[in-house]
């Protein structure tokens, strides 16, 4: 008996809040629209991979060389106090001839540079190309300077929206609009075109390999702002 009570009295709750409430709002010429916003930044951050590499009967000598090396690397790069250093991917594997015979091994350890300072990484660098090779570079924009631009273009983008919101309303006719749904979108970032090495070269460090000479580029940053609009 006291569960029929409770379950007639919960029904009837129901009933009064959905009469209070009354019928759902209607919604007329609603709209879908999106705006993006872009901007040019100069790049501010640079990564290079070097890697040095190893071949010996034993496996040992190759790990041995290939911790001399990096070592070697490590204690050169921590003479530049703006440079970010840290080690990268290492391996070492077993080389056979075409009889399936084992001949030897092969190794290859790399470090990873960061910095904003590009004389100093392009510096420090061509002190490194006389033991290790120069894989990947790369410039892009720095993570306090990309959400700088990002918080600026906020603003931009959701004038965008409002434009094309006024722009729908006019070609549908209606005296204004009502933004129902907004949502920003930040993560849009476009990065420059892979850096090339400059014809000219900055003052040698080493007699053997001058140092390389790089551009930075530039990357766009992007924001964009999508929702819906009801016309009235």
């Amino acid at each position: 008996m006291t569960s029929r009570i409770a379950l007639a009295l919960a029904a009837a709750f129901a009933a009064s809040a959905a009469v209070a409430q009354g019928p759902a709002e209607p919604r007329f010429n609603q709209v879908d629209l999106q705006a993006e916003v872009v901007r040019e930044v100069a790049n501010d951050l640079m990564t290079a991979t070097l890697a040095a590499e190893a071949n010996d009967p034993s496996p040992a000598q190759v790990a041995a060389q290939l911790n001399r090396t990096v070592a070697d690397a490590l204690k050169t790069a921590a003479e530049f106090k703006t440079v970010k250093t840290r080690s990268g991917f290492t391996n070492t594997f077993p080389v056979y001839d075409r009889a399936g015979k084992l001949t030897g091994w092969r190794g290859r350890s790399e470090i990873r540079l960061e910095s904003k300072d590009v004389q100093a990484m392009s510096t420090l660098i061509g002190r490194l190309q006389s033991s290790m090779q120069l894989g990947a570079v790369a410039f892009g924009v720095s993570p306090e300077v990309r959400r700088q631009v990002q918080n600026e273009l906020l603003t931009e983008a959701v004038a965008a929206f409002r434009e094309r919101a006024d722009i729908a309303a006019r070609a549908l006719g209606g005296r204004s609009y009502k933004i129902r749904r907004i949502g920003l979108n930040t993560g849009g970032f476009v990065p420059g075109p892979r850096p090339m090495m400059a014809d000219r070269a900055v003052a040698a460090s080493s007699p053997s390999v001058p140092p390389p000479a790089f551009e930075s580029g530039t990357s766009m940053v992007q924001v964009s702002a999508n929702g819906t609009v009801e016309v009235e």
